[in-house]
């Protein structure tokens, strides 16, 4: 096996003492785990929510270690070409660390971790900016869900309603949201009301690096672009 470069000084300027120190104390680490582990994963994320991530991570903490942050810092880490990556092709990993991404170290089987990835998801409340999946649209009549209470609450939110004989009506139809549109605060709290779970966590992978190869998840690349990214 080649001899590791993880021992190169690394500099990063232009940051604050502390800044600097937290950065450097990261890559530090990041270049610990490439030694530890037996493999590194690039994964993408959807939908991020940090206690069912958390909770994901607890499955695994004994074989693994994941790291998330600054896309920049985890590519110092791991070097950014052939020239100075701290192991022979991790340089194609960082150059995928882009967007909404993050590293996963383990020393799992390859098979035992594109299933884990592959079958998590987790359902939630959708939340105001994200784009919605499907349009939600509310007839015209009673809405027995909810109670009278709540006919002063729903009319702040945009709802038509009025209240009928101490029963909460919708006076005309109302579109909640409409698919593929940005969630506003209003239709992100009515949707909460209805119990409709818009909003799917997942995880993706993207790349896989071990010491003998070097493989691609994601459709649409290959090792060229990798190469000229």
């Amino acid at each position: 096996m080649p001899k590791s470069k993880r021992d190169r000084p690394i500099t990063l300027s232009k940051t604050k003492k502390k800044g600097k120190e937290h950065k450097e104390s990261i890559v530090n680490s990041i270049r610990d785990a490439a030694e530890k582990y037996s493999s590194i994963y690039v994964f993408s994320f959807e939908n991020m929510r940090n206690l069912k991530f958390k909770e994901f991570r607890e499955q695994v903490k004994t074989t693994s270690r994941f790291f998330l942050g600054s896309n920049k810092v985890m590519q110092v880490a791991l070097g950014r070409s052939a020239s100075d990556e701290i192991r022979v092709g991790l340089h194609k990993v960082s150059k995928l660390l882009r967007g909404d991404s993050g590293l996963f170290l383990t020393n799992m089987p390859r098979e035992e971790v594109e299933s884990l990835f592959n079958k998590y998801e987790d359902y939630d409340f959708a939340r105001t900016g994200s784009t919605t999946s499907e349009k939600v649209e509310l007839l015209e009549g009673p809405l027995e869900q909810f109670t009278h209470e709540m006919e002063p609450f729903l009319r702040k939110q945009g709802m038509p309603v009025r209240l009928n004989k101490g029963v909460v009506e919708l006076i005309s139809d109302f579109v909640v949201c409409e698919e593929g549109k940005p969630l506003s605060p209003e239709s992100a709290r009515i949707l909460r009301l209805l119990g409709m779970k818009m909003a799917t966590f997942k995880l993706h992978l993207i790349c896989r690096w071990s010491p003998e190869d070097f493989e691609l998840y994601k459709e649409g690349l290959d090792e060229s672009d990798v190469e000229s990214a």
